[in-house]
């Protein structure tokens, strides 16, 4: 890390969903290694959210696991409650939390709809809303939006239509939470080197092409970079705009995607 970033969040207090594994759990690490206390916030893999927490308290970083389920409004407000009871305030939200979905449009049920957008989209605007109520003048939030809203990607519509809400949602509460000194972005991933990655990483490509050509070689032509991201790389986009190096940037989503085309 430069040192010139070493601190940029000493006395800061960070929550992050989706903070057990991913890009969560990296951007956790990042912002933790430059100063901040953070909440990691998780809904069901505990001992993963401990293993986090466990690796940044050895390292000297004041680190704290709560349970929640941004699906539900209830929770991801008492999340905020246990960040501010537990350190004193809430400086920065990084919204990771997320669910993936691939699927043909005859086949989308509205249980699917449901599901991918009460996660996506709904839990993190009341992320948005909980956290911004407990921010000072200063404060930092960064939503989890997606290069596929942006990009067409085969049977990607309920997922793309989710982060296309998002990107939407940073720039409209810009105006808004602007006038309190709150700035709001949003980082949009391209394909990263995670679980989920492993899990979908090929549905990427269009149908015709998955049993004729690895994902490698496919990744080699889409790719300026023609590569994966790592956890670490994206998690990087999270600490500059939760950082005062973006002070004057906000409504704005910031593409990683490694020149995707």
């Amino acid at each position: 890390m430069p040192a010139a970033h070493a601190r940029r969040f000493a006395d800061k207090v960070a929550v992050i969903t989706g903070g057990s594994r991913g890009i969560g759990a990296a951007v956790a690490a990042r912002l933790a290694a430059e100063g901040a206390a953070v909440v990691v916030g998780y809904r069901g893999n505990r001992e993963a959210a401990e293993s986090v927490v466990s690796a940044l308290t050895a390292d000297g970083a004041r680190a704290h696991a709560v349970r929640v389920d941004v699906a539900e409004p209830d929770q991801t407000e008492a999340l905020m409650e246990q960040a501010v009871d537990r350190f004193g305030r809430i400086d920065v939200l990084a919204s990771c939390a997320g669910v993936e979905h691939f699927g043909a449009l005859e086949d989308i049920a509205p249980a699917d709809f449901d599901r991918v957008f009460a996660v996506n989209a709904r839990g993190q605007l009341f992320a948005a809303q909980h956290a911004a109520a407990r921010m000072r003048p200063g404060g930092r939030i960064v939503l989890t939006s997606s290069v596929s809203a942006q990009r067409a990607v085969f049977h990607h519509t309920l997922y793309a239509a989710s982060k296309a809400a998002v990107e939407s949602m940073a720039l409209n509460l810009s105006a808004e939470l602007g006038a309190r000194g709150i700035a709001v972005n949003a980082i949009a991933p391209g394909g990263t080197d995670t679980d989920m990655a492993a899990d979908v990483a090929s549905l990427y490509q269009h149908p015709r092409l998955r049993d004729t050509t690895p994902l490698p070689e496919w990744l080699a032509v889409h790719g300026a970079l023609g590569r994966l991201a790592q956890p670490e790389e994206i998690a990087a986009g999270y600490a500059f705009l939760a950082s005062d190096d973006a002070a004057y940037l906000t409504g704005r989503t910031l593409p990683l995607d490694g020149g995707f085309f």
